[in-house]
This record gives C-alpha cells, sequence and structure tokens, in this order.
C-alpha cells in the first residue's frame, strides 16, 4: 500500500481541460462548502489564475476529480472554461484514497468530515491505525481521537456544527455514554454559550451527581433488603407467639448497629 503515491515523483505535465469534462469524485470527504470561501478565493483566482493545477485522472471519456473541488467551484464562478490539471494514471482504489488523503492534509474540513474521511481509509481500504496515521502525518493518539467522534449520534453532530462548537467540546460530551444525557449537555452548552472549559466543567458536575444518585439507590436498596430481613424476624416471632410459644423480639440501636434480639423460653420449646 505504500506505493500508491510513487507517481508524485513522475514528471507530470500540466493541461488545460474544459470543466465540463471533469466529473466530481465520488470519495470527496467534505460535505459542505463555504459559499462565501469559495467566493473569496474566486476573487483571488480572478486576479492571480489558479496557481496550483488540480488532480485528476481518465475516467472513459471523462476527467474524474482527485483533488481541488474548491478551485474548480471557484473557478465556475469565475467564469472560467478550464482549468489547469496534472492528469495521473492510476486505478480507483488509489484514486479514492489519494483524494481522501490529499483532502485531509490541505483542506480545512470539519472535524467530523475528517474523521468519517480517515475511518472509510481504515475500514474500506483496509488500513490499520498506524498506516492512516504515517499517510497523514499525524500520532496515532491523534487519529484514535479522530474516531472517537464519530460515537456521537447525527443529531448531535449536527448540533454541533449548526452552533460551530469546537472538536474539545465534542470530545468533553464523549465522557457522557447516553445520547439523551448528551443531548441534555448539548443543550445547556448552546443555551449558554459555554466555552471549552465551563462545558468540561458542566458535565464533571452531572457526573457526579448521577454518581451520588445512583450511590443513594444501592444504599435505598441495602435498606429495603434489611427491613424485609426484619419483617422475615417479626413474622417468625408472630407465628411462635400463634403457636402458643411466649417469643419476642427487641430491637437495640446504636449509632453503628441496629440489633435484634429473639427470646424463646426454654420451658416451652427446647433446641
Amino acid at each position: 500500500m505504500s506505493g500508491f503515491l510513487n507517481f508524485t515523483k513522475e514528471k507530470l505535465r500540466v493541461v488545460e481541460i474544459e470543466i465540463e469534462q471533469i466529473i466530481p469524485n465520488p470519495n470527496q470527504p467534505r460535505r459542505d462548502f463555504n459559499e462565501e470561501e469559495i467566493a473569496s478565493l474566486a476573487d483571488s483566482i480572478a486576479q492571480n489564475g489558479i496557481l496550483q493545477p488540480l488532480t485528476v485522472r481518465r475516467n472513459g471519456d471523462k476527467y474524474e476529480l482527485i483533488a481541488g473541488e474548491r478551485r474548480l467551484r471557484a473557478a465556475v464562478l469565475c467564469g472560467f472554461s478550464s482549468v489547469p490539471c496534472i492528469i495521473h494514471e492510476i486505478n480507483d482504489r488509489n484514486s479514492a484514497i489519494l483524494a481522501i488523503v490529499e483532502n485531509i492534509q490541505r483542506q480545512n474540513l470539519s472535524f467530523f468530515d475528517e474523521a468519517v474521511a480517515i475511518e472509510k481509509l481504515i475500514t474500506y481500504y483496509g488500513m490499520t491505525q498506524e498506516e492512516a496515521a504515517a499517510k497523514l502525518g499525524k500520532a496515532q493518539s491523534t487519529i484514535a481521537n479522530k474516531l472517537r467522534l464519530l460515537r456521537l449520534t447525527p443529531d448531535e453532530r449536527e448540533l454541533i456544527m449548526k452552533f460551530n462548537l469546537t472538536e474539545r467540546h465534542a470530545r468533553a460530551l464523549l465522557k457522557l455514554a447516553s445520547p439523551a444525557d448528551r443531548l441534555n449537555i448539548l443543550e445547556k452548552i448552546v443555551k449558554d454559550n459555554l466555552n471549552v472549559e465551563k462545558t468540561e466543567n458542566l458535565i464533571e458536575e452531572y457526573l457526579g451527581n448521577q454518581k451520588q444518585k445512583s450511590s443513594y439507590k444501592k444504599r435505598s436498596k441495602v435498606f429495603q433488603n434489611v427491613k424485609m430481613f426484619v419483617n422475615t424476624i417479626n413474622r417468625a416471632v408472630e407465628t411462635m407467639q400463634a403457636a402458643g410459644i411466649s417469643a419476642d423480639s427487641k430491637k437495640i440501636q446504636s449509632d453503628e448497629y441496629i440489633e435484634y434480639r429473639v427470646r424463646i423460653p426454654i420451658n416451652q420449646h427446647k433446641i
């Protein structure tokens, strides 16, 4: 797998290709394109031209885009009929991998789009986390943290992006196991416009309260079990009394213990 970028060492020509001959890359990791950023890029291209050629490969009688969709969109805004491209002769698999790697390395993807792209490298194209980290020039721990973001539900991801929360906000939410709890906290983060530090404090406080509730439930359950045991003793004494045995019980309570003493006359019942 390490050889799929070897062609970058070749001396490749830059050629002009008609925009209508270029088709999108199905493996483009970016899902959302900021219209203002594209417009700004178009202004720059109108003044200075396209400084970095697009990367394409032949696909039948068309050219499939490997990298450079933002530049292509900006060129369309400028009214260009053609754009400078470098043509690579690579197969479907290597084209997809190159598109993902170049997009992650060169473009400001959202952290969720980046995580999805990395997951695709690993699950669909058979890379390990270590291999993906090497291709992207990132630490393996960074790759692992990116992938953890995908534990958040689509609804949670949408809210995080809609309200421009950061990757650190998203990672903080992962401390909560329940989607319902995460949505509850997300609503508070958005409503109170909490920064990352305040978000982490809110989550720690929430987890602390949940732990206290859990501890209370456990103590309550133990108390219920003790109560059942005491009722069992009382019923046993009542049964003996109903049988004519002068048995009785006495509760003695201290700061540390609750003690029950049951007395059964020896002359009425020999053990």
